[in-house]
């Protein structure tokens, strides 16, 4: 860890970071210096998340949560700023595929699930972070080239990544006077499980690791995105 990394003294929290972007965003932050709280639903998956975060020299708490429920999201909320006291920089990041089907043949226990999770988990872990954000932290909600323009067979997914979209909208206007910014990124395709997963016969070699995505990410954590608020970004097209 740099000591004058851009995040240095900033404590980050990243949702759904057991695999995947979450789990590069919170490697590359602690490389900048903050301290991070990762969570997923499983202990277990967060242990070697947070070995790479002390590996990169950063301080980790992992938090084993369901925050798709109001309980989940309060006690990541509540045990990051037990441990560190504030809470610089919130990334909503966990999130659900479900199936690639037809609305009409869409399972009604996957349509409530992936809404939970990707819709309703960014609202509550954003409703009960608010209280700990310190003032100009950052809020970054992942959003999808799914949820801009109708799509078909996308169902839940979809629908949900709307959502989002006009959350991060609403919630940028209620806190922009206390200079707390929210933003949306649309991460692109990465070679993820997920993505393996909307598009098996892709060519996985044919998509960049979430590693070589964080670009944007570290520029909204950053002091350097002071005052950009309620914004959309295309996380492979940041050249900032």
């Amino acid at each position: 860890m740099s000591y004058n990394g851009r995040l240095a003294g900033k404590v980050a929290v990243v949702t759904g970071a057991s695999k995947g972007l979450g789990r590069a965003l919170a490697v590359a932050f602690a490389d900048e210096g903050a301290k991070v709280v990762v969570n997923s639903r499983s202990e277990e998956s967060l242990r070697p998340v947070a070995e790479e975060v002390e590996a990169a020299g950063g301080e980790a708490l992992a938090v084993a949560a369901d925050v798709s429920k109001p309980d989940g999201a309060k006690k990541l909320a509540d045990r990051a700023a037990r441990k560190f006291g504030k809470i610089d920089v919130l990334v909503n990041n966990a999130g659900l595929l479900g199936s690639r089907v037809a609305i009409e043949s869409y399972p009604d226990d996957e349509w409530v699930a992936v809404m939970e999770v990707n819709a309703n988990g960014v609202f509550f872990v954003a409703k009960y972070a608010i209280p700990h954000l310190a003032e100009n932290a950052s809020v970054i909600n992942l959003v999808s080239g799914a949820s801009i323009g109708a799509r078909a067979d996308w169902g839940a997914y979809s629908v949900s990544k709307f959502a989002v979209e006009g959350f991060t909208g609403n919630l940028a206007l209620e806190l922009k006077d206390r200079n707390i910014r929210v933003n949306a990124v649309d991460p692109g395709g990465m070679r993820t499980d997920m993505r393996a997963s909307a598009y098996p016969d892709e060519d996985p070699g044919t998509k960049i690791a979430p590693e070589e995505n964080t670009a944007v990410f570290l520029y909204l954590a950053s002091d350097s995105s002071r005052g950009v608020t309620g914004e959309r970004f295309k996380a492979q097209e940041f050249t900032g």
